[in-house]
């Protein structure tokens, strides 16, 4: 039996307000492939592991 480790999906506005940074720095990160995050239709979703990720430095 395998575990699934729940990770979860945030909003530009909820990851901004995480990081404490505002959103237009948020989509400069994302166009500058600092933070992944992936397109869905108009708008962006970030797994909050990917802010873990980015926030302890790690390269992608």
């Amino acid at each position: 039996m395998s575990i699934m480790k729940v990770d979860k999906v945030l909003t530009t506005d909820e990851a901004a307000q995480y990081l404490k940074i505002s959103k237009t720095t948020l989509l400069n990160h994302f166009h500058q492939k600092k933070i992944r995050a992936i397109k869905v239709g108009r708008s962006w979703r970030i797994l909050q592991s990917e802010l873990y990720r980015f926030l302890k430095g790690k390269e992608m």
